[in-house]
């Protein structure tokens, strides 16, 4: 399901620049947005994906000309060339990110399919290239307590995920000249509206009663309000001579304990929020015992628990946002608990009544 909550209305959308950005993983909830973020900014905007993205059939007339969308796969180096044809941008967050799969998949996208475009977008002039990375490139394992913005670490990267991203983060910057800018962001726990990936899965197994906190919750994280975050990409965008060469992690700046937010979406929308909690020991365990079943027993499924998530669950990991703030002129304009009033006029009792 393709929406925005943000109004696409002509007043809120003069396309007046003649430049075209073109957005891969346009099909993502971040991707999306990026794109509708663009559009109200004035520009136009072409998408690549591997499917359709949904975006034109919901564009108000007035933007159909200024949207157009290419299919195709970061593997497949012509549908590359044809998305690059004509562009005079990228802003790239196509990537693998399941928390499970061999690492063949992961470096042929993430890695490989980064270098096709980024030696794509080059040949064709393109000067403006704007890469999506994680946080994750610079976690070891350890708790991230304020800092800014640490390098990537492919060889302390924990997971083919993170190992990948950090990898194509170095690939990216190495291709910085003053011909190509290439800047990166680093988006942190996005979530917000229509968010399968994160937002629903807490929603429904803390309806049934299958999400237990570790550590009592206690871990301080943050995390991006989906709005917030597709306003840094086109800022960042446009603020890519200042911010190139510099990953630069992009946060709402307001780190609470896991548990906090965990209950502020459940009570948002008439969930009951977990109740019990699990030593963080254990369920590291446990996520790398249901790992190897699920790798024997349904290879390619993301088990219900995974010594990743585990990790991530009651590892502290947020970030001191003043240098992002400052070289990107933005700040969040949607805080934590307006996030949470949205997603309760969005999902209303939707997931209350799977406990019924």
């Amino acid at each position: 399901m393709v929406v925005s909550l943000r109004p696409l209305a002509p007043e809120f959308c003069r396309p007046a620049r003649a430049e075209r950005v073109l957005v891969t993983g346009a099909s993502g909830l971040l991707g999306r947005e990026v794109v509708f973020a663009l559009l109200r900014a004035g520009y136009s905007v072409r998408a690549f994906q591997r499917g359709d993205s949904g975006i034109a059939e919901i564009l108000p007339a007035h933007l159909a000309n200024h949207f157009d969308q290419v299919q195709g796969s970061l593997t497949d180096q012509l549908a590359v060339r044809r998305a690059v044809t004509d562009v005079q941008g990228v802003i790239h967050l196509a990537a693998k990110v399941s928390v499970v799969g061999d690492w063949e998949d992961y470096r042929q996208v993430n890695i490989e399919g980064t270098r096709t475009l980024l030696d794509a977008a080059r040949a064709v002039g393109i000067g403006k290239f704007l890469h999506t990375s994680s946080p994750s490139v610079a976690h070891t394992g350890a708790s991230i307590v304020g800092e800014g913005n640490p390098p990537a670490s492919p060889r302390h990267a924990r997971g083919n995920y993170a190992r990948s991203k950090a990898e194509s983060e170095m690939l990216a910057l190495s291709y910085d000249a003053d011909n190509f800018w290439v800047g990166v962001l680093r988006p942190h726990i996005v979530w917000g509206p229509g968010d399968t990936q994160l937002v629903e899965r807490v929603l429904e197994r803390a309806a049934a009663g299958r999400l237990p906190l570790l550590n009592r919750g206690t871990a301080m994280i943050d995390t991006l309000y989906i709005d917030n975050g597709a306003d840094a990409f086109v800022r960042g965008y446009q603020r890519l001579e200042t911010i190139r060469g510099v990953p630069l992690v992009v946060t709402n700046g307001q780190p609470r304990p896991v548990g906090e937010i965990i209950s502020g979406m459940c009570s948002a929308c008439g969930v009951k929020p977990p109740a019990y909690s699990l030593p963080a020991s254990v369920a590291y365990g446990l996520g790398l015992a249901l790992e190897k079943v699920w790798a024997r027993c349904a290879p390619g499924q993301i088990p219900p628990l995974t010594s990743f998530l585990a990790e991530q669950l009651s590892t502290a990991h947020w970030f001191d946002q003043r240098t992002t703030r400052e070289l990107l002129g933005w700040s969040p304009a949607v805080s934590l608990d307006e996030g949470y009033e949205r997603l309760g006029d969005f999902y209303g009792r939707r997931f209350a009544a799977t406990t019924n």
